[in-house]
C-alpha cells in the first residue's frame, strides 16, 4: 500500500517539481504565474513572477532555472471542485517562450520565442543532457475548432541557438532521458503515448517517425492521457497519467511493458521528481487538488543532470 505525505496545499495548478539538495522543492503554479520554493515545513517562497503560463522547468548548468512558459495557452477553470486547464483565454495569451529565471534575484529573460522564423506556441518541459545542452517539447495549442501540430526541440542555454529535431508532434508533453543519456523519451497527451528515439550526439537523433511502431515505447488504452515524466535509476519512463479512468503514475520499462500503475486518487497528477538523499523520495504534483505530495519510490532513484 503506498502511502503519501503531502508537503504542501494550497499550490495553484503546480507544475514541474525540481528536488533540491537542502530539502526544499522548486516548482511553478501555473494559474498563480510564479515559481515557488516548497521548504520541508510545508512553507512557501515565491522565487520569481512569472506572466503568462509558468509549465516545466530544470536547473541549468549554471545553476540557473530554465522555464518552459506555455504564455498562457490554459485558462483557470473550476470543475466537480478541481482546478481543471480550460481552454485558452486568447487576450490573455503572449506567446510561448523559454526563459532562464535567476533563483536569486528572480530575474527573468527571455532566450527563445521561436525557431527558424515559427513561433514557439506553448513550450511544455524540458530535460539537460550532460553537454549542457536542453531538450524541450511545445505542446501547442488546442482552441476553437484549431490544434497545432509542433515538435522537440534542442537548445543551448546562452540563447544563441535552438533546432527543431522531431516534427511534427501531436501534444508532445513530459520529456526526459535515459541514465545513459542514449534514449530521448517524450509523452504524447492526447494519444496516450510514450515515443523513443536514440541520441547520436547532443541535439542529434536518428531518424524518427511516429509511424515507425518501433519508435512507440508505449500506449495506454481507453481514455488515460500522458502529461510531464521522469526516468529513474532503473530506466524505467514514469508518466503522470491523468483522466477519470486512471490517475497517478504508470511506470514503463525500457523495453515497453507496463510495470505498475500507482494511484493517487488526483485526476490531474501532472508530473514526478526524485530526491532525498538516495534519490528514491518521490515528489509528485497533484495540480487538480493543489497539492504536492511525496512517497518512497519502490524502484532505484536518479539524479538529473545538474
Amino acid at each position: 500500500m503506498i502511502e503519501f505525505k503531502e508537503v504542501a496545499a494550497g499550490l495553484r495548478f503546480p507544475e514541474g517539481p525540481i528536488a533540491m539538495p537542502d530539502g526544499s522543492v522548486i516548482l511553478v503554479e501555473m494559474f498563480g504565474k510564479c515559481i515557488t520554493r516548497v521548504l520541508p515545513d510545508g512553507s512557501k517562497q515565491v522565487i520569481a513572477k512569472i506572466d503568462g503560463g509558468p509549465n516545466g522547468i530544470a536547473i541549468g548548468p549554471d545553476g540557473a532555472i530554465y522555464l518552459c512558459n506555455n504564455g498562457g495557452t490554459f485558462t483557470e477553470t473550476d470543475f466537480l471542485g478541481l482546478t481543471f486547464p480550460g481552454p485558452m483565454t486568447p487576450s490573455n495569451y503572449i506567446g510561448g517562450r523559454i526563459q532562464r529565471v535567476d533563483i536569486a534575484t528572480g530575474a527573468v529573460q527571455d532566450l527563445y520565442t521561436e525557431c527558424d522564423g515559427n513561433k514557439l506556441r506553448g513550450p511544455n518541459d524540458l530535460v539537460f543532457d550532460k553537454q549542457g545542452g536542453m531538450w524541450l517539447t511545445d505542446h501547442g495549442i488546442r482552441h476553437d475548432r484549431t490544434a497545432d501540430l509542433t515538435g522537440i526541440y534542442y537548445a543551448k542555454t546562452d540563447g544563441s541557438m535552438i533546432r527543431e529535431v522531431v516534427f511534427p508532434t501531436d501534444s508532445p508533453n513530459g520529456i526526459g532521458l535515459s541514465p545513459d543519456g542514449n534514449t530521448l523519451y517524450w509523452a504524447e497527451t492526447h494519444t496516450g503515448r510514450v515515443f523513443k528515439a536514440a541520441v547520436t550526439g547532443p541535439g542529434e537523433i536518428v531518424g524518427f517517425s511516429s509511424l515507425d511502431p518501433s519508435a512507440c515505447l508505449c500506449g495506454l488504452p481507453g481514455v488515460q492521457l500522458f502529461d510531464s515524466l521522469a526516468v529513474d535509476g532503473d530506466g524505467n519512463v514514469c508518466v503522470a497519467t491523468l483522466g477519470m479512468q486512471f490517475a497517478g503514475i504508470t511506470v514503463i520499462s525500457p523495453s515497453g511493458e507496463i510495470l505498475d500503475q500507482i494511484a493517487t486518487g488526483d485526476p490531474l497528477t501532472t508530473n514526478i521528481c526524485f530526491g532525498g538523499d538516495d534519490y528514491k523520495t518521490a515528489y509528485l504534483t497533484l495540480s487538480g487538488t493543489g497539492r504536492l505530495v511525496s512517497m518512497q519510490w519502490p524502484y532505484k532513484g536518479l539524479r538529473l543532470n545538474y
